[in-house]
Order: C-alpha cells, then sequence, then structure tokens
C-alpha cells in the first residue's frame, strides 16, 4: 500500500484519506507508516458515507475517489465520485457498486488507471478538436464553392479513419 500511496502523489493526487473502522491508535500508526494526509476511525458504514459526503462538500471541483472491498464499503463505492473495489478477495456488493474493479487486488493498478484515463482524455480532446477544425474549414471552403464533393467526403469519413489510427496510439503508453 506503501507504493500505491506514493504512485498516486506522483499521479497528481493531492490528498489521500483513510476511512476506517478500527480505532484511533492502529488507524494513526497505519496512516503515517502509509504518509498519507489524514485518517478517519471508529466509523460505522453510515460514518464512512457522511466522511465521504463532507470530502466532496469540501471538495467541489474536484473528483473524489474512494477504495473498499467489504460489503461495508458498498454505500460509500457508490456515493463518491470514483468507486474503486477490490476485486480479488473483495465482496459481490462492494463489486456491484464500484464503478472500477480491480481483479488483482494491487492498488498500485490505482495509479496507473488514472494515468491511462487522463492519457485517453488527452486523446479525445485531440480528436474532436482536429474534426470539427477540419470540418469547419470544409464548410466554409464548400459555402464559397472552394471545396470538391471528395474533399466533403474526406472531412467526414477521412478524418474519422485518421481519429481512430491517433486513438490506437494510447495503447503503449502507462
Amino acid at each position: 500500500a506503501y507504493g500505491a500511496i506514493l504512485e498516486l502523489y506522483d499521479a497528481g493526487v493531492e490528498n489521500t484519506v483513510m476511512l476506517t473502522g478500527d480505532n484511533k491508535e492502529y488507524a494513526v500508526k497505519i496512516r503515517k507508516e502509509l504518509q498519507m494526509k489524514q485518517s478517519v476511525s471508529n466509523l460505522l458504514p453510515q460514518d464512512k458515507v457522511s466522511e465521504i459526503e463532507r470530502l466532496i462538500e469540501n471538495n467541489k471541483n474536484k473528483n473524489v475517489a474512494f477504495v473498499g472491498d467489504g460489503i461495508n464499503d458498498a454505500p460509500v463505492l457508490t456515493r463518491c465520485d470514483i468507486g474503486i473495489a477490490m476485486g480479488g478477495l473483495g465482496s459481490d456488493a462492494a463489486i456491484e457498486a464500484a464503478d472500477v474493479v480491480l481483479m488483482d487486488d494491487n492498488p498500485e493498478k490505482i495509479a496507473v488507471g488514472i494515468k491511462i484515463a487522463r492519457n485517453t482524455l488527452k486523446i479525445v480532446k485531440e480528436n474532436i478538436a482536429f474534426a470539427l477544425g477540419i470540418k469547419l474549414i470544409v464548410l466554409l471552403a464548400g459555402s464559397f464553392g472552394l471545396a470538391p464533393m471528395w474533399l466533403a467526403i474526406f472531412a467526414d469519413v477521412g478524418v474519422s479513419v485518421i481519429a481512430i489510427l491517433n486513438a490506437m496510439r494510447a495503447g503503449g503508453k502507462q
């Protein structure tokens, strides 16, 4: 878990909070070992939901993710912005409630997922800008009689093929 927390910080996650039903002494010890920002202990499942709602309220412009594996985590997994369940040893309720399931229970995969998602979003934005830009240019040229029919077809079909090829390059980056 220590490596996973460091990877999250490297991926740009600003704050990590441990919500646990364990006692305060144990929670503080683990929080310090993992270099997490804060911990909240002695929580019942409904208390975890309240804490997540508080975190969401305090971080209005940021996504709040929760990682859990037990049946008691299911309500929190559904309430947060991004629910991540540990699929190997996790309960069926947690797996069903989560947005993302880590099948090998390796928390370091969370940071990998964040990097892949950011790269994918960047490529999606590139593709949208490129497609709309080409279509706008062809539309303007066509309105002045400067764009032949084959150019309009290229602006539709050809740009789609280029966008697909651009999206394929994301596979190797993590």
